[in-house]
């Protein structure tokens, strides 16, 4: 059974916005690498997708992590919640309606876990208690809004790792409680 961990990238005061908080150090470039390789798939919301899908082409100016984590990423099996009808890429299948449907049966038809990504569908997965394990990876940054992590009520949590991740970023790790 595949269980559904929600993580990104947050300035200390809670927000995610990737134009912002700009791209992670090397250390934490090769963690993300790493991680992504050992992920069963990736659930994202459509924006969140249409962002990721940078990965899809080869880009001129890549350095090799850059390359590295493409290839990666073009590997992994995608799932994008949408209420459009709109085309999804290589890899990738489109949740429509029936959203919590669908991810019960991808957590009970894979093994691994399933990176989540996304605010406003992680909001609405954790409504459902769906979502398995938060991973809160804070920049030393402080946004002063823009979207927040958790886009609606947290859960009763609890920290199960820690980790400093190069030298710009500490991740927590929680369950829920």
């Amino acid at each position: 059974m595949a269980t559904l961990s929600y993580g990104l990238q947050q300035s200390l005061d809670g927000y995610v916005d990737h134009m912002m908080l700009g791209p992670p150090g090397p250390a934490v470039f090769r963690h993300y690498i790493e991680r992504l390789g050992t992920l069963a798939g990736c659930l994202y919301g459509r924006r969140t997708y249409e962002i990721m899908r940078y990965w899809d082409e080869d880009q001129p100016d890549w350095d090799a992590p850059e390359r590295e984590f493409a290839a990666v990423w073009r590997t992994r099996r995608k799932w994008v919640v949408s209420h459009t009808d709109a085309p999804v890429g290589p890899n990738a299948s489109l949740i429509g309606q029936d959203i919590a449907i669908a991810v019960r049966a991808l957590k009970a038809d894979l093994v691994g876990q399933i990176e989540v990504a996304g605010p406003e569908l992680a909001g609405h997965l954790t409504g459902l208690g769906l979502i398995d394990t938060y991973r809160l990876n804070f920049r030393p940054l402080v946004l002063g809004g823009g979207t927040p992590f958790f886009a609606g009520p947290t859960p009763p949590l609890r920290v199960v790792a820690s980790d400093i991740l190069g030298d710009d970023m500490v991740s927590l790790t929680y369950a829920l409680a």
